[in-house]
């Protein structure tokens, strides 16, 4: 098998990498936050009448800060009529963490609470949200954001701003439509009309003359993909993948599926009142998400190429590499789920199933119900060891893969140029085979799933049981 092609700086970073989830070492914990998830009736953009979101903290897309190895604790709060839980999506947490109703944590139901503790080992880019009814949860706003600091990064960057995209399917009198319709379930997935970026229409935001401009940019939507580019600069790279250094390459053209996060880097135009437009450009008239225009006094860049410290994750061995073979197919069906359910005594929805299955994963559709509470996991890995899964779209429709408690390393495409990166959620597109590689990490099963909610909600979704 290939070796990985590593830079100087990738190398000696791989020898910094530690195996272990949690690192040894963590800094003391500062104060517990607190993420309190409610209905919270609020106008959108353009609307008439207020909707009832679902908001942690009476906020959308709340950001929360740490640091790299800092015990970080928040305490969980439910105030919503159903249980729920926070996945920390992109974060290498402990099992017992991550935030998956039945699977790794009891549910926390209506007017409970439950404690995450953890010290992140990786800086970057993350976010966080429900892992039950996620297709409505997300529907109506809830998620937020966790930064996760390093301190080699100190002083690279002038000014920092955080993009929450978002869409959302309310009416003009603010009631939402369905979140989840056959006809987007069978296909690409059920789109918003209204698009919003840190829950605004366009926003304008400021940044001055000549400076080093970091834009995190995350894409908390269940569905849309957006095309990604910016206009009214000389050149915009991007320098992190899912919160991960990476090799600085062009952002024109970059895809960003649902889960994903870009970090972009840029100089502002030394003139003031200069604007820059972050644009989605999939469709032939681009589309203005936020506008960035300069103002106050002007900075001269000593920079003149912007880069993070490199990533310092566990490296893959390619030459002991085993290899998964993963495909992504059309589903079925599974006539053994109210059979099951009604052998439980619990219906679909109690467990966050759903009775639709419109997509597999190796022809095993979640649920693959039998007379075990879990359906067989998709592979059996050991801690530790080397991987490289070769996933297959097999279908006509992209899929942004997503899987927990890792970061993966996105080596090849088998028909479009890639730059190679980490990652924690890759886009497959039609007909195309992706290869990545990663370190099975601490024992547990961990979900591994299209993050277009509703491919995910309708089958897309397996596990891998690391031992």
């Amino acid at each position: 098998m290939d070796k990985i092609r590593l830079t100087r700086r990738e190398a000696i970073a791989a020898g910094a990498a530690a195996l272990l989830i949690a690192p040894r070492g963590a800094k003391a914990a500062p104060e517990p936050v607190t993420l309190t998830a409610a209905v919270v009736p609020r106008t959108l953009p353009g609307n008439v009448g207020p909707s009832d979101l679902w908001l942690y903290n009476d906020t959308i897309a709340p950001v929360l800060r740490t640091r790299r190895n800092e015990v970080f604790t928040a305490v969980f709060r439910n105030r919503l009529a159903e249980h729920s839980a926070i996945h920390w999506h992109g974060v290498r947490v402990p099992h017992d963490m991550d935030g998956v109703p039945y699977i790794t944590q009891p549910p926390v139901k209506p007017g409970e609470s439950f404690t995450y503790k953890f010290a992140p080992p990786d800086p970057g880019t993350f976010f966080f949200h429900p892992h039950c009814n996620t297709v409505e949860a997300l529907g109506r706003g809830l998620a937020g954001v966790l930064i996760v600091e390093d301190p080699r990064e100190q002083g690279l960057f002038d000014i920092e701003h955080v993009l929450v995209l978002k869409d959302w399917r309310s009416r003009h009198d603010g009631s939402f439509e369905e979140f989840l319709t056959d006809a987007g379930a069978t296909r690409s997935g059920t789109f918003g009309d209204l698009r919003t970026v840190n829950g605004e229409a366009q926003p304008v935001l400021r940044v001055q003359p000549g400076a080093r401009v970091r834009l995190r940019i995350v894409n908390v939507d269940p569905t849309r993909i957006p095309m990604l580019s910016l206009r009214g600069v000389e050149r915009s790279m991007v320098i992190a993948t899912d919160g991960n250094a990476c090799d600085p390459f062009a952002l024109n053209g970059w895809r960003l599926g649902p889960a994903q996060r870009a970090d972009v880097a840029f100089i502002a135009p030394e003139k003031e009142g200069a604007e820059i437009v972050l644009e989605d450009v999939f469709s032939t008239r681009p589309r203005p998400l936020a506008k960035l225009v300069t103002a106050g006094q002007g900075l001269r860049s000593t920079r003149a190429v912007l880069r993070l410290p490199a990533a310092e994750l566990p490296q893959p061995d390619l030459k002991t590499a085993t290899m998964l073979d993963v495909q992504l197919l059309a589903g079925s069906a599974d006539p053994k789920l109210l059979a099951w359910a009604r052998e439980m005594g619990v219906s679909p929805d109690e467990i966050c199933l759903t009775q639709k299955a419109f997509w597999s994963i190796n022809r095993q559709v979640w649920p693959g119900m039998g007379h075990e509470k879990l359906p067989p996991p998709l592979y059996e890995l050991k801690a530790g060891r080397s991987y490289v899964m070769e996933m297959f779209n097999g279908t006509p429709h992209q899929h942004p893969m997503h899987m927990h408690g890792h970061t993966f390393r996105v080596l090849s495409s088998s028909n479009r140029d890639l730059p190679a990166h980490w990652a924690d959620t890759v886009l497959v597109r039609p007909k195309e085979r992706i290869r990545i590689a990663f370190v099975a990490g601490e024992t547990g099963d961990w979900m591994f799933h299209c993050h277009i909610i509703e491919h995910q909600e309708t089958g897309m979704m397996g596990y891998l049981r690391v031992s």
